[in-house]
């Protein structure tokens, strides 16, 4: 292949996003990588924030963008990057969430039990490593933190990865909801390695507080909002619904074959690479179109959620900060079944508690290091006069409630 590559993506983040390496053409033109346009990177956000509509390609190429601006940085302060390890990072990178499936978080373990998009991610890289004849190697070890310098997986995978950069940034811009907008290009431009570690310099303490800080109101703001979280708990019960009734030996026509074979197979997470083409024709657009579908089903508890998320007539939340009283809950439970006619044994699609749960910073995961002019480093929770503090550190857990009115 030739090696006079120069593509440029006009990304309304950012600006232009520079694409000039033959390999990283190969791999954002593949299948595979361009199935990403057709998965939303904010599942439902949209039915609260309407902006909010931009793909899991959006990110991917955001992310890549930041990283090639990280490396760059790294490499002005003498930071030792081969140009290969430069092509593998960002190849790293523009790969991290392949593996998503339809409605990425919403449906994990949902229509595929028992496997991380993670671990999906990793088989399709290898797949497309096979394909391009071992090209990707050194991704796959910069990937799963095999390779010998670890700065360049935490580039990818850390508390401070440019992963999370791009999707703060990137909602923020699509939903319009200011308390995301985070100093990403201040924050690289202070990045540095210490003994092989990425870590970032005393100068840039209160541009990541600001990060940590942005990443919980955004949780709690914009992914867990009452009703993006009712939305995507009704995708769940419909295709554990249409999974039952399956099993009972009833009709459920899906719209395409891909999804249809999802829904039926079981126990698939152990046979997973062998059916990695059919998963990676799989998208948002089955999903729609085959509940779209649904909404006409004889079945009343398939129908009604079908045609709910449909029209947005979504399950009414209750969130709380104590466990929901079973007393109200067993009230609600007479009630929907009186009102709507169903057996108690169906209520549970249309009545259900869960929990959610965010954690600003925790300095159990991979730790976000601050390194001092005199040399020494200190966890960001443990600087002087931080604002992450022991109790920013703690989760905050929400106990909720989900009810057809």
């Amino acid at each position: 292949m030739s090696n006079r590559v120069r593509k440029i993506i006009n990304d309304p983040v950012y600006g232009f996003i520079t694409i000039d390496h033959p390999l990283i053409f190969q791999v954002i033109s593949h299948p595979y990588y361009q199935r990403l346009r057709r998965i939303q990177q904010m599942a439902f956000a949209h039915l609260v924030y309407p902006g909010a509509v931009h793909s899991r390609l959006h990110h991917s190429l955001g992310a890549y963008h930041l990283m090639c601006n990280a490396i760059q940085e790294l490499r002005n302060k003498g930071i030792d990057i081969s140009t290969e390890e430069d092509t593998a990072v960002k190849i790293a990178i523009l790969l991290h969430d392949v593996g998503h499936g339809p409605y990425s978080h919403a449906l994990e373990n949902v229509l595929i039990k028992g496997i991380t998009h993670e671990s999906i991610s990793l088989r399709i890289i290898r797949a497309l490593d096979r394909e391009m004849g071992g090209q990707l190697d050194m991704a796959i070890r910069i990937f799963t933190n095999q390779y010998h310098k670890p700065f360049l997986y935490q580039l990818i995978a850390g508390q401070l990865d440019v992963d999370r950069m791009d999707y703060l940034s990137r909602d923020s811009f699509f939903t319009g909801v200011s308390e995301g907008v985070i100093g990403y290009d201040r924050i690289l431009k202070m990045l540095t390695v210490h003994n092989g570690e990425l870590m970032v310099e005393e100068k840039a303490v209160f541009s990541i507080e600001k990060f940590l800080v942005s990443r919980r109101l955004m949780y709690w703001q914009v992914y867990l909002h009452k009703a993006v979280l009712s939305a995507e708990q009704m995708l769940v019960k419909i295709i554990e619904r249409a999974r039952e009734l399956i099993g009972r030996g009833e009709t459920v026509h899906t719209t395409t074959p891909v999804l249809d074979f999802f829904l039926r197979e079981n126990g698939l997470a152990a046979t997973i690479d062998h059916h990695l083409g059919k998963f990676c024709l799989l998208d948002d657009y089955d999903v729609l179109s085959t509940i779209k579908t649904w909404m006409f089903h004889h079945d009343k508890v398939l129908s009604t959620l079908c045609s709910g998320l449909i029209n947005r007539r979504l399950l009414k939340v209750k969130f709380q900060g104590e466990p929901i009283p079973a007393a109200w809950i067993e009230e609600q439970r007479n009630r929907i079944c009186r009102e709507w006619g169903i057996s108690e044994k169906d209520c549970h699609y249309w009545l259900f508690t869960g929990e959610a749960e965010n954690t600003t910073y925790n300095p159990a995961e991979e730790k976000i290091n601050i390194l001092f002019k005199d040399g020494s480093v200190k966890d960001i929770s443990q600087v002087d006069n931080a604002l992450i503090h022991q109790t920013l550190a703690s989760p905050v857990k929400k106990y909720y409630i989900c009810y057809i009115k």
